[in-house]
């Protein structure tokens, strides 16, 4: 802020430079404006929905103890039926904890692992007018399900996602940042967007859609590409985007609480963080002609983190470049001169803290209103989401036409050449081959599914790996990254 002002009285004054910093700093603080004033219009939904809703569980692999607790709290909420989908290796343990809360909780098993497979299988044996989709590590609290489906009164609305939060933010700083950002997220951005009825990304941690959107649009969801590959990677952004384009509102319903996990590594945190940055970025850009017709101000907000980023790494480019020349205005030769080189740069680096605290203070107010001992926090999460958030978004826009699948789930839809026969596979009917012990332990296990239907993609599974090729189209992102970068360096030598 302190620097900000000090470029802005500049121009003002009438010199010619116009700096980054500045511009950088005024879309943040116009972004920050616009979701307030829209925000303070956000109610919660307060209807009464009377239709059914079908849980659909899609899951790898899980701690016993917390799976059970998991599947207890949906239980506890009666829904019309709970369907567990175990993607991958066969699993005994989540089979007999499911089978545990039957006959309200079924299992199926598919060998790919994969949640978009899993979220096919489950909504096509769904039956639920609703179909909630929970992820696995997702702890629902006191009415989660009573107040998701309330926006489903109107008949407008598509899709409706919570408020969520972390488990047990205390357990370590990136728990505690994770808390906040997930915090921040809910006080600003998700209302606002609410209030247009064009929440751009329902979180899927527990997301509901009607269930006949997620048939209509089912085709789509298995099978769109990006930049010539199938990206497994943003299903919930995906399914969001096809029930906007479908003509129904998105929405958030702030009432209904879950608590999710969050990694405790920063490898983790980091390979996380980047799968959500190149699904968020790709499907901006996909969605894009959509939203700049139907969806303006969500197309703003989305452009604006990708286009953030770059402006930053611009910003830093050019301190350093003028660092090195010795060009530039100074702006701090006045109070080197009355201070002191030494007390000077103090000064000015106390100066630069204290503004940058107390400008993230003013657009976190929502959330310190709620927890005030993290002001004293500020700083460590001004550095954490500038410095770890920042590179990743670029390094996700670089990599958006990769061949990448979820990157931890070995045989799951990875995208690119070696999953192109898996994925026009897709479109043909195969029938569900059902093992002797599967049939035999149907007639005496009530909760698995084992109903002989046909299931698109069951047997994908049986298709070799292929060894990846290079995706040509993949090189875009780095020519349109790396023309940026040139633009701003054209910028920085000429005109800063």
């Amino acid at each position: 802020m302190f620097i900000f002002l000090l470029q802005v009285r500049h121009m003002i004054d009438g010199h010619p430079e116009i700096y980054m910093f500045a511009v950088y700093s005024a879309l943040i603080w116009l972004l920050w404006v616009l979701k307030v004033v829209i925000s303070s219009r956000y109610r919660p939904f307060t209807g009464t929905f009377e239709g059914t809703t079908s849980v659909v569980v899609p899951v790898l692999d899980e701690p016993e103890d917390l799976f059970r607790s998991v599947l207890a709290r949906m239980v506890e909420q009666k829904p019309s039926e709970i369907i567990v989908v175990i993607n991958g290796a066969q699993n005994p343990t989540l089979e007999r904890i499911s089978e545990e809360f039957s006959p309200l909780v079924r299992w199926v098993h598919t060998p790919i692992p994969g949640k978009r497979n899993a979220v096919m299988i489950g909504t096509e044996l769904s039956t639920g007018d609703i179909t909630v989709l929970v992820d696995s590590d997702t702890v629902w609290t006191d009415n989660t399900l009573s107040e998701l489906v309330r926006p489903f009164a109107d008949p407008q609305v598509g899709g409706v996602t919570t408020r969520q939060r972390i488990l047990e933010p205390e357990r370590s700083w990136i728990t505690r940042w994770a808390d906040w950002l997930e915090n921040s997220r809910a006080l600003y951005s998700m209302p606002a967007q609410s209030v247009m009825g064009q929440v751009g990304c329902l979180p899927g941690r527990t997301i509901a859609f009607r269930r006949s959107i997620m048939t209509r649009v089912m085709d789509r969801f298995m099978t769109q590409r990006f930049m010539g590959v199938f990206m497994e990677v943003s299903d919930d952004r995906t399914l969001t985007n096809l029930t906007l384009q479908e003509g129904f509102r998105t929405v958030y319903q702030h009432t209904s609480l879950v608590y999710t996990d969050a990694p405790l590594e920063v490898k983790k945190l980091f390979k996380q963080q980047l799968r959500w940055a190149r699904g968020s970025q790709y499907n901006t850009l996909r969605m894009l002609p959509w939203m700049l017709g139907h969806a303006p101000v969500l197309a703003l907000f989305f452009i604006m983190d990708i286009i953030l980023p770059f402006l930053l790494a611009g910003v830093i480019a050019g301190w350093v470049y003028r660092a090195a020349t010795g060009q530039g205005y100074n702006f701090y030769e006045g109070i080197l001169s009355e201070y002191g080189v030494q007390s000077g740069v103090l000064l000015v680096l106390g100066l630069m803290v204290i503004s940058s605290v107390l400008s993230m203070a003013i657009r976190q107010l929502r959330h310190l209103s709620e927890k005030p001992t993290d002001f004293f926090r500020l700083p460590v999460f001004i550095v954490v989401s500038t410095a770890f958030l920042m590179p990743i978004r670029l390094l996700g826009f670089f990599r958006m036409g990769h061949a990448s699948g979820w990157g931890t789930r070995a045989g799951a839809y990875a995208g690119g050449k070696s999953n192109d026969r898996i994925v026009d596979q897709l479109g043909e009917s195969q029938e569900v081959e059902i093992e002797p012990e599967a049939a035999m332990n149907h007639s005496t296990r009530p909760g698995a599914l084992l109903e002989a239907t046909r299931r698109r993609s069951m047997n994908v599974a049986t298709v070799a790996p292929q060894r990846r090729q290079l995706n040509p189209k993949a090189a875009w992102p780095y020519v349109i990254g790396f023309s940026i970068f040139a633009l701003e360096a054209f910028f920085i030598v000429n005109f800063s």
